[in-house]
């Protein structure tokens, strides 16, 4: 039962990380890019952004993640959607397939879910153990008359 409950899991999990990912994998657009340390035009303090060009403008965004280690010149993959290049993602497994709080929620989830599931079957009642005791299996023909 554990198997096909993990199972089941992994499959409604990627399902899910495959078709829901902003900007869109399959329409979206990967090209390279270099980590650049500029100034945050509100505070004046230095930042690293990932600069990648279109053909027809270089943008600028954020490469930063919780676990993510970015340093200056590293070069990087982005992903974006031709309508929006400036809402682009850095292509990596962490941070645009995988984030922290999705992976978080989904298995707090899945182990709810498999309690409720576990606490509903786990005590039948008097009643149902009897009528599972007095069932009586009908003899099915072979082939239909």
């Amino acid at each position: 039962m554990y198997k096909g409950v993990f199972i089941l899991y992994l499959v409604c999990f990627g399902c899910y990380l495959l078709f829901t990912r902003q900007p869109d994998y399959f329409d979206g657009v990967q090209v390279p890019a270099i980590v650049r340390k500029t100034v945050n035009i509100t505070d004046g303090k230095p930042v690293l952004k990932a600069v990648f060009n279109t053909g027809t403008k270089e943008f600028a965004i954020d490469p930063n993640y919780i676990f993510r280690n970015i340093e200056e010149g590293q070069k990087l993959t982005v992903i974006y959607e031709t309508g929006l290049p400036e809402k682009g993602a850095v292509y990596t497994f962490w941070g645009y397939w995988i984030s922290w709080g999705e992976l978080v929620m989904s298995v707090v989830l899945c182990f709810a879910l498999f309690q409720i599931a576990v606490s509903v079957t786990n005590n039948p009642s008097p009643e149902s153990l009897i009528e599972q005791m007095e069932f009586k299996e009908e003899k099915k023909k072979k082939y239909l008359d």
